[in-house]
């Protein structure tokens, strides 16, 4: 069986997630997840957005999450304005 490596293209180039978790976070924890930003939904998530610079930054902002126990819905790229 043979495998093909995961290609490595543009995963050290800087990206804006957005990561969505279930449950409405306070304005205490802006300073945790510094410079991105927190909006509170409607529907009762908190949608968490901004600049990740690479892979082990994003990883960071996951064990954060984790560490709040909250469950985590989704984690998205998204492109830049």
């Amino acid at each position: 069986m043979s495998t093909t490596p995961a290609s490595t293209e543009d995963h050290h180039e800087p990206g804006r997630y957005e990561i969505r978790i279930k449950g409405h976070l306070n304005d205490r924890w802006i300073d945790w997840f510094e410079g991105m930003t927190l909006t509170r939904e409607d529907n009762g998530d908190t949608l968490v957005t901004g600049p990740v610079i690479d892979q082990a930054a994003l990883h960071g902002l996951l064990k954060k999450v984790r560490d709040l126990g909250m469950p985590l819905i989704s984690v998205n790229c998204v492109e830049s304005d």
